[in-house]
């Protein structure tokens, strides 16, 4: 009976080891995959959530995997801390024991922030981009005929088919009709990794916060 038990705490111990050297594998294949899918110049960290991972490499199925590709450069605008989900993975064992895997994801989710500093490249001259800790703020000067005159304000942020657009909600001691005169774009050019969509913007402590999804992408290498 004992060595029964010992024979199976050892079993046990062998098939955790396999189980994290398989991933740690299979993790620096989709890094590279995703490296070149997102034109990065280094490799990315990727992490398979689930255990045991075994039971997902035979089934060729991963529901979540996550992926950190730090600071990345979208259209001449950098976005920190760039990061996201690939859900519902398809990944044939027969393919990667092959080296020819056919990698495909469900769906993919990523976010990433536009710091103030990089905003407020964007802002009008004269014009400075701050925060309230709920809302981006602005302040500077508005010309009202010849004089210019100080001001604080809030800023609305809007998605646009070029980017992102941001505008001045209400200027105190300004008529509301002159607030139209602080407003920029970010514009956006060039592709998001796996050619995800801009779904969603909002204000966080750092900045801005870019939200992007895409359905049935492949994520070749």
């Amino acid at each position: 009976m004992r060595k029964l038990i010992v024979f199976l705490i050892l079993l046990i111990v062998v098939l955790v080891a396999l189980d994290r050297v398989a991933v740690a594998g299979v993790q620096r294949d989709l890094a590279n995959r995703i490296a070149a899918a997102s034109d990065l110049s280094g490799t990315p960290t990727v992490t398979i959530e689930g255990i045991p991972f075994l039971t997902q490499a035979l089934s060729g199925h991963y529901p979540e995997v996550r992926f950190d590709l730090g600071t990345f450069t979208y259209g001449g605008v950098p976005i920190r801390n760039l990061r996201g989900t690939a859900y519902d993975v398809t990944a044939p064992l027969d393919g990667i024991l092959q080296n020819r895997p056919n990698v495909q994801a469900g769906r993919v989710a990523i976010s990433g922030t536009l710091t103030k500093a990089t905003i407020d490249k964007y802002a009008p001259s004269g014009v400075k981009i701050g925060g309230n800790g709920r809302r981006l703020t602005a302040s500077g000067e508005v010309t009202v005929g010849a004089q210019k005159v100080p001001f604080n304000a809030e800023l609305r942020v809007d998605l646009t088919d070029d980017g992102i657009k941001i505008q001045a909600e209400k200027i105190e001691g300004v008529p509301d009709q002159l607030a139209q005169f602080v407003s920029f774009p970010i514009p956006f050019q060039g592709k998001l990794p796996f050619d995800v969509k801009v779904t969603g913007v909002k204000s966080v402590a750092e900045g801005l916060e870019i939200s992007a999804e895409a359905s049935d992408v492949p994520i070749r290498g």
